[in-house]
């Protein structure tokens, strides 16, 4: 029965771990505890990278609109998440450290291409997709050397800084989050926060941990901004017709009482 979990833990585990839990029955080693509990929190963050976008991609398509989203800050966006992809890839790291990139990037490119052709611009949205895959291909086929890699990576942090905040700075001019959906914008921050945890663990890669350090910042300046923004009209829209209404209806029954006596 042990020998036929071996396969399957070889996902989880190290071969020392699982002898330490099936050979040793030995449950209570740290090491092997962290190094578990950050392979199954990897999974669980790839297996919600599947759909932590969607939500923004629908609210795109429902209303049909790009408004209160920044282009900038969604390439920027795509050009940390993409850079981040290839380096791991590259380097050849567990996929359950980095593989919600992967689902993250095509997600994040769907949000550009629909953003461009909302806004008028439908060849230009056709063109930035073939662009991008592109892109990923020499990113990620041996074509690009490790070193550029490295050098993107390192200039993630900045990229993602500018990009994020870009959104913030535009939410703020808004006084809105305009169609920034609130389920992305939280499992973003979520999952940036336990990237943290599970780079240290899994790659020990002082670059890639930083850029989650920022990357956790940053959607958090954005989660803020949610909650604050959350009930208050933006710049330029009225408030609802109800509220406007009572106030005309108030005053003439005030005029009814003065004629009466």
């Amino acid at each position: 029965m042990t020998e036929a979990l071996r396969p399957i833990l070889k996902y989880f585990l190290s071969e020392d771990c699982i002898d330490t839990y099936l050979v040793d029955h030995d449950f209570t080693d740290g090491a092997c505890f962290k190094s578990l509990l950050s392979k199954c929190l990897g999974y669980a963050i790839i297996a919600g990278s599947i759909l932590v976008k969607i939500p923004q991609v629908l609210k795109l398509l429902k209303n049909k609109s790009g408004e209160g989203i920044n282009l900038i800050s969604v390439l920027l966006d795509l050009t940390a998440i993409t850079s981040h992809m290839s380096y791991n890839y590259v380097k050849g790291y567990p996929f359950s450290a980095w593989g919600d990139n992967t689902f993250l990037a095509l997600q994040t490119a769907a949000i550009g291409a629909l953003v461009l052709f909302y806004g008028g611009s439908r060849a230009l949205s056709l063109i930035f997709c073939l662009i991008y895959g592109l892109v990923v291909y020499i990113l990620n086929s041996g074509l690009t050397p490790i070193n550029v890699l490295l050098v993107a990576q390192a200039f993630n942090i900045p990229i993602l800084l500018l990009g994020k905040l870009s959104q913030a700075w535009t939410n703020y001019k808004n006084s809105s989050t305009g169609q920034l959906s609130a389920a992305t914008v939280f499992l973003l921050f979520a999952g940036s926060l336990a990237r943290i945890f599970t780079s240290t663990q899994e790659t020990g890669d002082f670059m890639i941990i930083a850029t989650f350090c920022a990357s956790t910042f940053a959607n958090g300046v954005i989660v803020a901004q949610m909650i604050y923004y959350w009930n208050k009209p933006g710049k330029g829209k009225k408030p609802k017709a109800g509220k406007a209404a009572a106030k005309p209806v108030a005053a003439s029954k005030k005029t009814k009482s003065k004629k009466i006596d």
